[in-house]
């Protein structure tokens, strides 16, 4: 069966302007990632990595090319549209954590779920369900100056899960943290894509993370140059007889 694409994009340019002129960070890229994997981008700091990544989640819109997200023709919707989607669809993890400094664990997923239709009731108790799923369960009512900075990752990656994202966009998710801590937060980023079956996209410049993705593709240049599979093709039709 033909793995299924969570994201395809093609000819993604963009440019910026410095001064009088313009420097091209992405230059044509073509791009996919599909359900179930987790995707590595890497390259060095200024490759154009996290503006591919912009791009693909309707963040930053692209100054030629097109992006088909789940089956949407993404910049082709508008801008009304395009936030709902990242609402109902993407959840984001970056490497600033991103808290609220006089939020608990559990307010902080719960923020986010409020926006999603969810009676309180139920945002509560899927907040706490995404916290003990990341080995926070003990943590709900910590403020982020009584965690430890794999611990404020790991509620950012919580507040992503909760809304069961079918995009999961991760910028430097480990570049804060020591070896252990960032062990952990890519072993829950490779859960979000094999339990949850979600399409991780990962931007790192570590090194240490490749070991952990299905799939890694390296840009340089606003160009990607290399793009390999790590792990076997998932058989869909196969998971679902035997399901």
């Amino acid at each position: 069966m033909t793995p299924r694409h969570a994201i395809q994009a093609k000819g993604l340019s963009k440019r910026f302007k410095t001064g009088r002129t313009y420097i091209e960070v992405l230059k044509s890229v073509d791009f996919d990632a599909r359900h179930g994997d987790v995707t590595m981008v890497m390259g060095p700091s200024g490759s154009g990595k996290s503006t591919l990544v912009a791009t693909l989640s309707g963040l930053l819109k692209p100054d030629s090319g097109d992006v088909c997200a789940l089956g949407e023709d993404l910049w082709g919707l508008r801008q009304g549209r395009i936030d709902k989607f990242r609402l109902d669809h993407c959840g984001f993890i970056f490497q600033g954590f991103n808290l609220f400094s006089a939020l608990t664990a559990l307010e902080q997923v719960t923020t986010v779920l409020k926006y999603t239709g969810l009676t309180p009731a139920e945002c509560k108790e899927r907040a706490a369900i995404a916290l003990n799923e990341v080995g926070l369960g003990s943590r709900l009512n910590q403020r982020p100056s009584e965690l430890s900075g794999g611990e404020k990752q790991r509620v950012a990656i919580a507040r992503a899960l909760a809304k069961q994202p079918r995009l999961l966009f991760a910028d430097e998710p480990t570049s804060a943290l020591d070896g252990e801590n960032g062990q952990i937060v890519i072993q829950l980023l490779q859960r979000a894509a094999k339990s949850h079956d979600a399409a991780v996209i990962c931007v790192t410049h570590d090194p240490r993370l490749e070991a952990y993705a299905d799939r890694i593709i390296h840009i340089e240049d606003g160009r990607i140059l290399d793009d390999r599979r790590t792990t076997p093709e998932r058989d869909v039709a196969a998971e679902l007889i035997g399901a």
